[in-house]
Order: C-alpha cells, then structure tokens, then sequence
C-alpha cells in the first residue's frame, strides 16, 4: 500500500556521477572495515567501559566461556574465538592479519569520505542529507510510521530522498562516521600513552572501544536496511536515479542488472580478501605491512609514553584483576627456568651481549641495586583487554650504559626462557623473543620490570624479569626474560619479521597501532 505525507518540495538534486563512485566504494571499504572489525572483536569477545576489563564487568559478551576470579589460571588467548573467514576478514583466529587490513582500509574509508563531504559542499549537493527545516523531524515521523506498517511513502517524496533518509544519512555522514574515526586511534597505545587526555574523552579506553563497537553496529544495520529498500521503495524510478543519474523507467532492467552486478562483485570481493590472505599469511602479512607502514612513520611512530610524566594514573585506579596472555614455562619447556625458580631466582642471571666489547651478567640482586623507577601505566593488548598496574624497576638505558656496543648494533633482541605458542609452518616451539629499534629502548618508561604492584613480579606477569615499553602492544613485553643481545639487523633473527609474535602471529611488524 503506498500512502502519502506532507513534504516540502526541494529542489532535484539527482545523482551526478562522483557521488555513485563515492558510495560503491565505500559499500566496498565500509564491508571490509566491518569484516577486519569483527576477526579483532572475535579475540576477545567482550566489551567493558571500564579499563580493568575484570571478569564480569563486561556489559556485553559474545562468548559463553566464563572467566574464573583468580589471576592466571585463565589467559585472554582462552577466550579467542575462532570466525569463518565468509564472517570475517581474514577468519580462523588471524586478528594480526585483520589489524593489518583495518589500519589501511581505515585510512582509505576517511579519504574516501573526505572527498564525499568536499564534494557535497563544493557542488552545493549537501543539501540532498542536511536538513534546513525543523519540520524535517515530524515528517520523518510520518515517514516511520508509514515504513513499520510496511507503506511506502509516496514517489513525490523522494527528492532524491524523503525526510526520514534524509535525517539517517545525515546520522550516519556527520554523527557515526566520525564517531568511528574519532574512537579509533584510542586503540592505538601509542595514542593514549602520548596523548592520555583523549582517551578521556571518551571515558577511557575501553569505553571508546564500546562506542566504536556500537558505530560498527549501527552502520551495519543501516547498511542492511538500506541496501534492502533500495531494491523496495520506488525501484523503477530510484534505482535508476542511482545506478545512471537518470530516471528513464524503460532503463530500469539496466539499473537492476547493474546493481546486483556491483553487490555481487563487492561482496566477492569481501570473500576474496579473506581467501586470498589465508592462501599465505606471510605473503599478507608483508605485502599489507608495507603498504600501512608509511601511514605509522607518518603518525604513531614518532610518539612516545608520557604516563609517568603526566602522572595520568594513582593507586586508585590499579585494575583489581588483570588479564594476562601465555602461561609461565612448565615442565620440559624451560627445565633452566624451573631450576632457578625452585631455587628463589638466587642464580638468575641476565645476559647482556650480542654486538659489544664485553658482554656482562646481572643478578636479580644487581638490578635492585640499581636507580629504581617506578610506573602505573595502562597496559593494551592488541585484543583489546587493557589493564593498570605498578611496575617497579630499572630503566633499560641505565642497564644498557653498562656494556659498550659496537658500531653496527642497531637493534635489541630480547630472548625470553618461554616458548612460543605456535610457530609459523608448525615447526617446533622455540624460545620467544622480540627485537626493537633504538627509538624504544631509549624511552623514559622502557623499563626491566621486577615488581608489579609492590610485590615481586608474579609467574604469571613474566617472573622474576619482564620488559615495559609502554607505548606498544602488550605482545611486546617479552616476559621471562633471559638474555638482551645488541644486533645489526632484526630481519636476520627468527623468520625475520621483528619477533615471534610477528613471526608465527603474522603481526604487524611495529606495534604501537
């Protein structure tokens, strides 16, 4: 049943050609945002407004695996789940791939939306989704209504579109698209070590990630409805409007074979991305690494924690529970480790060598010695868990001044006596280790950690020696920690690609996005 509203007439503004290209493209990006969006949500599938992300504080979860009270016994990798790569993009546990796909399909969706909006202005069509009467409001009404008893409003209406898709568009063009880009780079640690007031904005960290989860939400299911009624109210003359910037009904077997054209090929597109980076996630890995690594030369890379400076936490706000990722070595994995465990770490020694004139050791007993720093900082995850604690330490250009490296060490690798989860071509585990360049080690909060929250570091936080950098990913942090080795270049260690996680998890080679 068509029935009619009263509307006022605006002028035709039709649908030139820059803004049919804008918005298939952006079908196109905005699927595989929300694709990428979906593997990282699915690595830890709960969402918090809080930044301790303690169990049961999550307001909303997609999982029913239940996280017991007590530290440790339950780790974030735990509760990863495992999407179908026709869901998601790549699928099958890869959210080191999907980070990669989000970051440069991010930059491309807000390019693409910029030249939207400049265009909109610039050719005086930015009146087809900004309302310039409050009357639009009760007409959307009527629009509603006519919609929920499944009317459709009359053709008159729709000049290009009636209130109710005028007010929506506006929504999501000038409300939830730069929610979602505005909310983004709080992910970042970089971000919110380097700039600790944003995230504030929005209430924290994690409260940002749950206004970000809601945007993706909400876009989703406008996309779904507006993609349906596309093809249900007025096709023959809306359809051809959008597809050829005309409305000739006679053409309307054109428009529709064109349009279900374009949605088949976007969506096979969805489904290439995902196929085509489970075909060989190293070569993914590489090939969507350089193509974002200008992007964090060109941003994150250059910030650098102010945590502690800014005094931006107290004891206050120390997390009651903190999530963890990997167990400590058990049985056969570190029988050295074990050893020293037994024995109180009275025989731990840190090796400190590689590429210097004299490679020296260092007692647990010795690093205490040491100028001791302190620091409550938020610890991120790439999965998106966050955490507060005290860490209590040494700086590690302190314990670098100790050793003379040679000129051509240009890197640090750190060896842990853990092994890795996994490695890549399912050969044996190897011990875990992570390389960093000289524009970490160097930092205020880069520290070798020994205490967490005023008591020796536990199994589970990587005793009896961690390292905290804390503008970049938790995966990082080597835990365990059993030698430090100054190097030429990280490309010849491991697989070559900065560390194990990066190695076997296919993670993107710089961690601060």
């Amino acid at each position: 049943m068509i029935r009619s509203i009263a509307l006022s007439v605006s002028p035709e503004l039709g649908f030139p050609s820059w803004l049919r290209v804008t918005h298939l493209i952006n079908f196109l990006l905005i699927g595989l945002l929300i694709r990428s969006g979906w593997e990282i949500i699915s690595s830890h599938p709960r969402m918090y407004w809080r930044n301790d992300c303690g169990p049961g504080t999550e307001w909303i979860r997609f999982t029913r695996k239940k996280v017991p009270a007590e530290e440790g016994v339950y780790f974030a990798r735990d509760d990863e789940c495992s999407l179908s790569p026709l869901i998601s993009l790549p699928g099958r546990k890869n959210i080191g791939i999907a980070r990669h796909w989000h970051a440069i399909v991010t930059a491309l969706w807000t390019l693409n939306g910029l030249a939207y909006v400049g265009l909109l202005f610039g050719t005086g069509q930015w009146r087809r989704i900004v309302p310039t009467s409050w009357d639009v409001f009760p007409q959307a009404w009527e629009s509603l209504k006519i919609y929920a008893g499944l009317g459709i409003p009359s053709i008159e209406h729709f000049q290009p579109y009636d209130a109710l898709q005028q007010l929506m568009y506006f929504v999501v063009v000038f409300v939830a698209a730069p929610l979602m880009i505005a909310t983004g780079p709080v992910m970042s640690p970089a971000v919110v070590g380097r700039f600790p007031w944003y995230a504030r904005l929005f209430g924290g960290r994690q409260a940002a990630r749950s206004l970000h989860f809601l945007g993706m939400a909400f876009l989703a299911v406008f996309i779904v409805i507006h993609v349906t009624l596309v093809f249900v109210v007025h096709p023959r003359y809306n359809l051809t409007h959008m597809m050829l910037g005309e409305g000739d009904p006679a053409r309307f077997g054109q428009a529709l074979t064109m349009a279900i054209a374009g949605i088949v090929t976007v969506v096979a597109l969805w489904l290439a991305a995902s196929y085509w980076s489970l075909a060989d996630l190293r070569r993914a890995q590489v090939v969507l690494n350089n193509l974002g690594e200008p992007l964090r030369q060109a941003t994150v890379n250059h910030f650098s924690s102010r945590q502690r400076r800014k005094q931006v936490w107290a004891e206050k706000d120390i997390s009651p529970y903190h999530w963890s990722n990997g167990r400590h070595p058990v049985g056969d994995e570190s029988p050295e480790w074990n050893a020293l465990m037994a024995n109180a770490w009275k025989d731990y020694r840190l090796e400190i060598g590689g590429l210097v004139e004299k490679p020296i050791s260092l007692s647990l007993e010795d690093l205490r010695a040491m100028p001791r720093q302190e620091q409550i900082t938020l610890h991120t995850c790439m999965q998106g868990w966050t955490g507060i604690a005290k860490w209590g330490g040494v700086r590690l250009s302190d314990v670098l001044a100790l050793v003379e490296k040679k000129p051509n060490a240009r890197y640090l690798k750190f060896t842990s006596f853990g092994l890795a989860q996994k490695m890549h071509g399912g050969r044996p585990l190897e011990p875990y280790y992570s390389c960093f360049g000289v524009d970490l080690i160097y930092q205020d909060e880069t520290i070798l950690a020994f205490d967490m929250n005023d008591k020796p570091l536990p199994l589970t936080f990587g005793a009896p020696l961690r390292l905290r950098v804390e503008e970049i990913h938790g995966y990082k942090m080597v835990k365990y920690l059993r030698k430090i080795e100054w190097i030429e270049d990280y490309r010849t260690e491991g697989d070559g690609q900065g560390g194990t996680r990066e190695d076997s998890s296919y993670q993107v080679i710089n961690a601060r996005i």
